[in-house]
């Protein structure tokens, strides 16, 4: 299995569904290795083998994993201009890397070709448009089905202005595969629309939430309420008109603190927004969190609020739900198709999504209907669930490989 990040080396929710996904799909007596960019020593995991490339080449092995080290800058949600900035950092491996986004990518892609070539594997399972070329290779070394699993494409990450580069590379990857997941109908159809994939080509498989210890009762020290917004300070998300919902929440209820934790290439510029709005004494920026201070989070928060542009699925709403969180979640988003008990707005209508916030602070008959019901509902989401949904198109994909070569 090919992935761009795992937990602790985690900037969203892919590493979050993969940790997720391959913990059930370990219960389910599924045998993984999996093959991620770069890493840490510390990455250890017992459910499966983790074969980290990182910065300098060494091979080490523990009681639970194996990490092979090789240099590589490659980063989760990495576009070229990103990579354009690291590599002109450089350090003692800059040379070895590729001149720009694309040529990393391949060469990442040959250096996975001797994995491929140890490997015993049955299937090859890859995560979005980074891992696709190191895929295509494992599977012209091993000539086995190819799975792509689509957490988000090019058009949900930049509002529809792709990078002609990664959309050349997740086309391919959906096209070379044998079977293409989608995390929701949503996705679904933006791969149809913009890929050109035939819809039975497709299978949707959604998302789930790790149901875990939560930490509870946390006590306020101030008597003001309190929006979240949790994710990555990107164009996707949204956290423009969470601050202009912000805006107009506060002219009727100023004793409202809005909260936005995560980072991104738009922190700079929503801090900004949040002075030009007048309202930089009402917003607090928490940087980027993780573990058991993102359940403090969702337990601080009297709503979690996803105002995301596009989201293919969206984890977030299900761990607020189950922190006993209440959410409101845009339309435009894939989890939005599952979830009954929480609050759905259009993206851009930011005087809905004021009133809607208010009206969750202002009517405890409402908030609390909320969070006992969103919390129910949440449970019923665990990873088995997707887990079984993969395990039948493994053995789909195996029976009609052995078909061919029979």
């Amino acid at each position: 299995m090919f992935g761009w990040e795992f937990p602790p080396i985690n900037s969203g929710g892919l590493g979050t569904a993969c940790y997720g996904l391959t913990k059930a799909l370990n219960q389910e007596n599924v045998d993984i290795t999996f093959v991620v960019p770069q890493g840490e020593q510390s990455n250890s995991s017992s459910h499966l083998n983790l074969l980290a490339l990182n910065k300098i080449e060494n091979d080490s092995t523990d009681k639970f994993m194996k990490i092979k080290k090789i240099a590589s800058i490659l980063k989760p949600y990495i576009s070229s201009q990103d990579y354009k900035r690291i590599k002109r950092k450089g350090d003692y491996f800059s040379a070895l890397y590729g001149n720009n986004l694309h040529e990393e990518v391949q060469r990442y892609a040959e250096i996975t070709k001797k994995i491929a070539k140890q490997s015993d594997c049955d299937i090859i399972h890859a995560h979005d448009w980074l891992t696709f070329p190191a895929a295509i290779k494992a599977k012209e070394e091993t000539n086995k089905p190819l799975v792509a699993h689509i957490h988000a494409t090019e058009f949900d990450r930049t509002a529809d202005n792709p990078d002609q580069i990664i959309y050349d590379i997740e086309k391919e990857g959906m096209m070379r595969a044998d079977k293409i997941i989608a995390v929701s109908n949503f996705t679904k159809q933006k791969i149809i629309d913009n890929y050109e994939i035939p819809a039975d080509k497709i299978a949707v498989v959604h998302n789930a939430v790790e149901h875990k210890s939560r930490i509870h009762n946390i006590h306020k020290k101030s008597h003001e309420k309190i929006v979240l917004f949790l994710g990555r300070l990107t164009v996707q998300k949204g956290a423009d008109y969470f601050l202009y919902a912000a805006e107009k929440v506060l002219k009727i209820n100023p004793d409202v603190l809005f909260v936005i934790t995560g980072s991104g290439d738009m922190e700079s510029q929503i801090i900004e927004k949040a002075a030009e709005l007048n309202i930089a004494n009402k917003v607090v920026f928490t940087g980027f969190l993780t573990g058991k201070d993102v359940d403090k989070m969702y337990n601080l928060a009297d709503l979690y609020v996803m105002p995301s542009i596009s989201e293919p699925f969206g984890i977030t709403p299900l761990e607020s739900l189950s922190n006993g969180t209440p959410v409101l979640i845009s339309k435009q988003s894939g989890v939005s198709e599952v979830l009954r008990h929480v609050l759905k707005v259009d993206f851009w209508d930011t005087n809905q999504m004021a009133n809607k916030i208010l009206a969750v602070l202002q009517y405890p008959e409402l908030y609390h209907n909320l969070k006992i019901n969103g919390k129910k509902e949440a449970m019923r989401f665990n990873w088995q669930i997707p887990a079984q949904k993969c395990v039948d198109i493994y053995k789909d994909l195996i029976e009609l490989h052995k078909i061919k070569e029979d």
